[in-house]
């Protein structure tokens, strides 16, 4: 009997994937529930398991593949004999408990055998960390990995490989050039003393992809403006101080400075709705929820989860949401669900080092919150100069719904929260 393997229901967010590995052959033996390929959306990598254990008889869709919904992917064969490539649980037990990670990474790596202990590291990688061992055919076991209980994280793979760079050369001299270490990547100087003009062509990601499409459709339907502000962190850095060790000690979670601003933001949205609306249409919609999305880098671009009902979380609940994402997110195990919705973003370039910046809406909301480094400058109180801990803050909104009175005041309200942070914790 054969079966068909096809693409799952995509999000509703969703409109297409692209396939990027396939981990089995055809002729291969394939577990029921085995992951058989990876398929990338604009947001996060699904995987796609098998619906039965056989033999993967013919795959219909190859690498690099548009797919659909419910398009065919690949035919199963159920009723296959036990003596095709791969582990057959039938002949050897132990194999058919590995997980579906470690069966595709042996096919593809085989000339780095694996100890036991490498084994039981592979069974758990994530999709995008499996994506990158298969396709640069290494062992992970070579790999320390730096995720909990040493698990390997993209990060992890992506260092690894930094030494072996993979460079496109244009225009280069006829002659060969030796190079002097032959792992060690090439130094300006290298390549204007030889002429060599070195480029590197890569696809762009699915998820590059979008957030460029997002940018443009920021930038061309919004009347985006930005207007800034500064705020003097002294007091919130003197509570955070006085209580990190003791809130860190009940909750289990450090105390940062974005659980301050994310119940700032709430506050300002409460006092100024508008602000927390969208545009659809000729309509406005005003949400009476507060939904607020964290940016967050990863090696695979800006992503912007969500933390769902923020208002209704304490300081202990937001930090532990936003920490829970930020190792989904070094792991590759962000699901579609954690990047839906938001109703109002805030982003922190000041942990890059960024001074000032004017942050890009996130459609279909209409403002977004920008964090800067926090600086020692020297400010007026009391009639005195005196040295405090300043952040510049900007916030940029779309002035088709929100008015420049409303950014300003809006902006001001947060001053106000973080600068007296007993507005937060008393609400008031």
């Amino acid at each position: 009997m054969t079966i068909e393997v096809r693409v799952p229901a995509l999000p509703e967010s969703v409109a297409d994937a692209t396939l990027i590995n396939w981990h089995k052959k055809p002729g291969d033996w394939v577990n029921k529930n085995e992951n058989l390929v990876d398929l990338e959306t604009d947001k996060v990598i699904l995987e796609v398991p098998s619906p039965n254990s056989g033999i993967l008889s013919e795959i219909i869709k190859e690498d690099g593949a548009l797919v659909f919904s419910n398009d065919v992917l690949a035919i199963l064969d159920t009723e296959a004999s036990s003596g095709a490539s791969g582990p057959n649980p039938a002949e050897n037990k132990v194999e058919a408990v590995v997980a579906p990670a470690s069966s595709a990474i042996a096919e593809k790596t085989t000339e780095h055998p694996a100890s036991s202990a490498a084994q039981s590291l592979e069974a758990h990688l994530s999709p995008a960390v499996r994506r990158l061992i298969v396709e640069k055919n290494i062992d992970p076991a070579q790999i320390k990995g730096s995720g909990k209980h040493g698990r390997l994280t993209k990060n992890d793979v992506i260092e690894y490989l930094s030494d072996e760079p993979v460079i496109e050369q244009r225009h280069a001299p006829a002659r060969h050039i030796e190079p002097e270490k032959p792992t060690a990547p090439i130094e300006v100087k290298t390549v204007v003393a030889t002429g060599i003009r070195p480029e590197q062509r890569v696809p762009m990601t699915r998820l590059r992809a979008k957030i460029a499409e997002r940018l443009l459709q920021a930038q061309q339907n919004a009347a985006m403006l930005t207007t800034f502000n500064e705020v003097n962190m002294h007091n919130v850095m003197e509570l955070r101080n006085q209580y990190k060790g003791r809130f860190e000690d009940k909750h289990k979670i450090k105390l940062g400075f974005m659980s301050f601003f994310v119940k700032a933001s709430i506050e300002a949205l409460k006092k100024f709705p508008a602000v927390n609306a969208s545009i659809d249409g000729n309509d406005i919609i005003y949400h009476g929820y507060y939904d607020i999305g964290i940016a967050v880098s990863t090696p695979r671009g800006l992503i912007v989860p969500v933390l769902r009902d923020a208002d209704q979380l304490d300081f202990a609940g937001i930090e532990k949401s936003i920490a829970d994402y930020g190792k989904k997110a070094k792991e590759g195990n962000i699901s579609v669900d954690d990047l839906t919705g938001g109703t109002f973003t805030i982003t922190n370039g000041g942990i890059f080092g960024s001074m000032l910046s004017t942050p890009i809406l996130n459609p279909p909301q209409c403002a977004i919150l920008g964090m800067h480094a926090i600086k020692e400058r020297p400010v007026v109180e009391n009639g005195e100069i005196v040295i405090r801990p300043i952040m510049y803050l900007a916030l940029s909104y779309d002035h088709r719904l929100v008015d420049g009175r409303e950014a300003v005041q809006f902006l001001a309200t947060i001053k106000e929260c973080l600068e007296s942070p007993a507005h937060l914790l008393l609400n008031i």
